[in-house]
């Protein structure tokens, strides 16, 4: 990986890690489905005009938007309005255990060794996690984050019902297209009228909507689709670990919110679980080679 892929991909969980960061304080004042709903309205009309529609596979996207991005982010950043950003970004890592489980159950892959000691590194990271005072009180939050992170599971398993006939930038394109009404209309229905909210929003409410649709939607994605054309899965998904230090890093700077060492050691066993998952170490030294 030469110096422009590198810092392309670093710049992913950079976005992405400090979109936590941007997310807690929109949640400041938008609702959690509505912050979405505006996010990907904006990222979507950024991006429609360059990818042609998936006409044969829209109505499966319209269900993988509903899973995998309205229920998702809607339990999701439920979560993070209410836990500290450090907690939510690192819960939120459980992700990649449920992909994996959810694919052995429904898709019949069948985890291998190096992945079961990794799963079983995270989720002892995980119960760490959820034993730590900064928890106490806010057993809700950690339930919604964690479900927001089962349902992105069952939306990759939906995803692959598409067997790759829908490109990634599309596929997140038309995902938010669907998913902005579905998020609006549970907003309303769960929040109320939007329009005060929309009115009353000032420039930092909506810097926040700004950087959530097109930093880490639009710019972020597109590194990342860069990334994987140009360098295989391995070389590419360690990068990803790096999602939970930059929220923590980002918290702190923008909140001078600082992890306690129980969060951190929790924090630290999941991430290294993951390691175990995502690092291909014969296939990062073979291409050094």
């Amino acid at each position: 990986m030469n110096a422009k892929d590198f810092f392309i991909a670093l710049f992913v969980p950079v976005s992405w890690g400090l979109g936590f960061v941007a997310a807690k304080s929109g949640l400041g004042h938008f609702p959690p489905l509505l912050l979405m709903s505006l996010r990907f309205f904006l990222s979507s009309i950024v991006i429609v005009w360059f990818f042609p529609i998936p006409r044969l596979y829209l109505t499966k996207i319209f269900f993988i938007a509903l899973v995998s991005a309205t229920l998702q982010y809607g339990l999701t950043f439920s979560g993070l309005k209410i836990l500290d950003t450090s907690t939510a970004s690192l819960l939120i890592q459980t992700e990649v255990i449920f992909g994996i489980i959810t694919a052995a159950v429904f898709l019949r892959e069948l985890p291998t060794k190096k992945q079961i000691i990794g799963i079983v590194v995270a989720f002892v990271g995980t119960i760490l996690l959820l034993g730590t005072p900064s928890l106490e009180g806010k057993s809700l939050g950690a339930f919604l984050v964690l479900s927001g992170a089962f349902c992105w599971a069952i939306g990759q398993v939906m995803v692959r019902s598409l067997q790759g006939n829908v490109n990634g930038f599309t596929l997140i394109c038309w995902i938010g297209i669907f998913s902005c009404p579905q998020m609006l209309l549970m907003s309303i229905l769960i929040d109320g009228n939007p329009i005060p909210l929309l009115i009353s929003a000032n420039y930092i409410n909506w810097l926040t909507v700004i950087y959530l649709g097109i930093v880490m939607t639009v710019l972020g994605y597109g590194a990342w689709f860069y990334i994987l054309s140009k360098h295989s899965m391995p070389i590419a998904m360690p990068f990803l670990l790096l999602i939970p230090v930059s929220a923590i890093l980002g918290a702190f700077v923008f909140f001078n919110e600082l992890p306690s060492l129980e969060v951190v050691l929790g924090g630290a066993v999941i991430i290294s679980g993951l390691g175990i998952i995502l690092i291909e170490p014969k296939a990062i030294f073979s291409k050094l080679k």
